[in-house]
């Protein structure tokens, strides 16, 4: 089971990851630059950020951005894998996925302890 930090870590790495994506993806043009797939990695980053500052403050929320966090996170995986013949396409599904399993443990640790 992912630790808080852990999970904050991977949320700040996921951010980074998108964040970086998108440029790549806008430079690279074609289905890589489709509206639809920049907009789930701008949520992508967006939710990441707000999920590690909810944790960061330990905010009694954090559990409800962390469960949003991992569905979005799989979203974003499974559209960046559909490009799995670039390799920053590979790093972000990858990066996306670690995200999305310890956000996953994080809120299903919450409830159990809650």
């Amino acid at each position: 089971m992912a630790s808080m930090q852990d999970c904050i870590t991977n949320c700040l790495d996921c951010h980074s990851v998108c964040l970086a994506t998108i440029a790549h993806c806008l430079e690279k043009g074609g289905d890589h630059a489709a509206p639809e797939h920049i907009l789930l990695l701008q949520d992508c980053a967006q939710i990441c950020i707000a999920s590690a500052d909810f944790m960061l403050r330990r905010s009694p929320m954090h559990r409800m951005t962390c469960r949003i966090c991992a569905d979005i996170c799989i979203a974003c995986a499974n559209d960046c894998s559909k490009l799995a013949d670039d390799e920053t396409m590979v790093l972000c599904a990858e990066t996306c996925r670690r995200c999305a399993q310890s956000c996953a443990e994080m809120a299903a640790a919450d409830r159990k302890a809650a």
